[in-house]
């Protein structure tokens, strides 16, 4: 099929290195005439690529070449901040919003709460050398950490935690699926509606074993790299 010998071709010039990370492709109309191609085919093989993280799309600015993901170990606890500085990159994070409510069905099953709890939420969209690559909800036991809103929270959260209220993460919990950005997420990240997506779903919990926090993340797929270590005992 035509589309799969434009992806090839297209994959080969990334992998030898013909096509840098945070190159910008031609538009999609040169690229249909390039490969004497249509649009709806042109977009196929485009769609192939950004699935395999070889590429992606911002909104209004057209295809890029990804950089190298973050490798993120689900073995343990981790920062966005902390690991991407870990790894020569450069970070920022912006808060999008903060606010006090009651938690909904999702952040209430995940913290265990009774019925009508308060909690803070808070959205956060994180850079990596100036591209935004992953947005988060957070969502916390508001009467574990009093005054919160007031504190910046920009910053390592774990760190925050721990100075003020004395609330140390020992432990978290994961669940990983794939899945799409929705409208809202996808311009926080300047990505479009629709794109592929992964979402990790981070429950932090505390020494006692309490639930603390909830933390959505949704990445886009070519930002990151899951990893995981494990040990058995053979008998």
């Amino acid at each position: 099929m035509q589309y799969i010998k434009i992806t090839d071709a297209i994959r080969e010039q990334i992998q030898s290195g013909q096509l840098a990370a945070g190159t910008k492709l031609p538009s999609e109309r040169k690229l249909a005439e390039a490969f004497k191609t249509t649009r709806v085919t042109l977009r196929e093989a485009l769609s192939l690529l950004e699935a395999d993280g070889l590429i992606f799309r911002e909104d209004r600015r057209g295809w890029f070449i990804s950089q190298r993901p973050l490798v993120i170990n689900l073995s343990k606890p981790y920062e966005f901040s902390s690991v991407a500085l870990s790894l020569g990159r450069k970070p920022t994070t912006e808060v999008l919003s903060s606010d006090s409510m009651m938690a909904n069905k999702e952040s209430t099953e995940a913290l265990s709460l009774p019925p009508f709890s308060d909690v803070f939420r808070f959205e956060r969209v994180h850079s990596l050398d100036g591209r935004p690559v992953m947005y988060a909800e957070h969502v916390i036991r508001a009467e574990r950490v009093p005054n919160l809103l007031q504190h910046a929270l920009e910053g390592d959260l774990s760190e925050l935690y721990q100075s003020e209220w004395q609330l140390k993460v020992t432990e978290a919990k994961y669940r990983v699926v794939s899945t799409t950005f929705d409208q809202d997420v996808a311009l926080a990240t300047r990505s479009t509606t629709g794109s592929p997506a992964i979402k990790i779903t981070k429950v932090n919990v505390d020494e006692s074993g309490v639930a603390q926090e909830v933390v959505f993340e949704y990445w886009r797929c070519s930002a990151i790299e899951l990893e995981m270590e494990a040990a058995f005992t053979l008998r």
